[in-house]
């Protein structure tokens, strides 16, 4: 069983469509993702379609949304296993957008039956081939590939990405699949985090920022739903020592900076030519390159600053660090927190992306991956 997860509208669903099309064997196809109310039935009642188109040989199943179906899980559970133990030829995908929910069913109830595969934010390679679009362009439209054909009517585009992509993602995502006590609380967290994207916030300063009586545990949970979504993170401060970087200010960090865009009163041109601003956008998408190129890896991506330096972006895996620190412009001496951090964590390399460095499309062209290849 394969488990197909990610934020909404990057092609899970066209994808699965893409692989029954080609599967040599009877497929057949049922989403959980509309206005009628479903329970575990309706799980009982694809499968018993795709064992019927099957005839007792190979087929494909794909179940699409299903976290939304009530103790989905249990009843995936017990079919598989039904299947298994009669030697059935049925393969099964699931896709879902609520990362959190699904994984807690397949922690309870599916251990040991399933293999993850994440679907995160389109990158710059792919929307350039797809679209033609260059870099400035991707920066500043991100990564939506069901978007990208209305960025030449901004105000259309604004709408889609605003009411199809963030109000569709966290009502229907977030607040109809969890308890949320503060709704209103979440939605402008979530404006903050587009806002300050790129910088670090304690959770004091977003609570006084977001005029709240919250408390910080009850941001933090927030922000895993955001993040969960595909939509917003806070990463965490690099050391040694884990209790400190779970206590310590997370930056924030959009997963697609077409949501910094669609909340902004400023347009392409104008930010563009607003070298602050645009210096915050070309970090947010270093930073959401770093973080989707990551999703369902074992690296971790944060950040770190001591006594005034700081360096954007620290990529582990396993007990190899590398240093990322990013300067779209003479905006502060980049290499004097690299070498801090050198001097402190001797990494297995440093290196400066943009302005006297790896030139930015370097960066964007291909998997950070490869910064650990390097660094062997």
């Amino acid at each position: 069983m394969q488990i197909l997860i990610g934020p909404r509208q990057v092609g899970k669903t066209t994808l699965a469509k893409q692989v029954m099309a080609a599967h040599a064997h009877p497929t057949h196809y049922g989403s959980a993702d509309d206005p009628a109310m479903k329970d575990r039935d309706w799980v009982f009642q694809q499968w018993d379609l795709a064992r019927l188109k099957a005839k007792g040989g190979p087929g494909l199943l794909v179940l699409d949304e299903v976290q939304k179906i009530p103790d989905w899980s249990e009843a995936v559970k017990s079919l598989w296993d039904a299947d298994s133990g009669t030697g059935s030829e049925l393969r099964v995908l699931l896709l879902g957008s609520s990362p959190l929910l699904l994984q807690s069913g397949l922690s309870e109830s599916l251990a040991g039956r399933f293999e993850v595969i994440a679907a995160p934010h389109w990158s710059f390679a792919e929307m350039h081939e797809a679209f033609a679009w260059d870099l400035d362009t991707y920066i500043f439209y991100g990564g939506y590939p069901g978007a990208a054909e209305l960025i030449a009517d901004p105000e259309r585009w604004h709408r889609y990405v605003n009411d199809s992509l963030i109000e569709t993602s966290i009502s229907r995502d977030i607040l109809l699949m969890t308890r949320v006590d503060k709704p209103a609380l979440l939605r402008r967290l979530f404006q903050l985090g587009c806002d300050y994207s790129g910088q670090i916030l304690s959770y004091q300063k977003m609570l006084g920022q977001l005029l709240d009586a919250g408390n910080t545990v009850t941001l933090a949970h927030y922000l895993e739903l955001l993040k969960g979504a595909g939509m917003l993170a806070g990463l965490q401060k690099f050391t040694h020592g884990k209790i400190r970087q779970r206590g310590s200010s997370p930056k924030l960090q959009v997963l697609n900076t077409a949501l910094m865009s669609a909340n902004s009163r400023m347009g392409f041109d104008e930010t563009r030519a607003n070298a602050e601003r645009w210096g915050r956008m070309v970090e947010s998408a270093v930073g959401a390159h770093l973080w989707n190129s990551f999703v369902g890896s074992h690296v971790e991506v944060t950040y770190w600053r001591e006594r005034g330096v700081e360096v954007d972006f620290v990529i582990q895996r396993g007990s190899e660090i590398v240093a990322l620190e990013v300067k779209s412009g003479a905006l502060r001496n980049a290499r004097s927190g690299l070498q801090a951090f050198r001097n402190e964590f001797e990494p297995k390399a440093a290196f400066l992306i943009g302005s006297g460095g790896m030139p930015l499309e370097d960066f964007f062209q291909e998997s950070p991956m490869r910064f650990f290849q390097s660094a062997g």
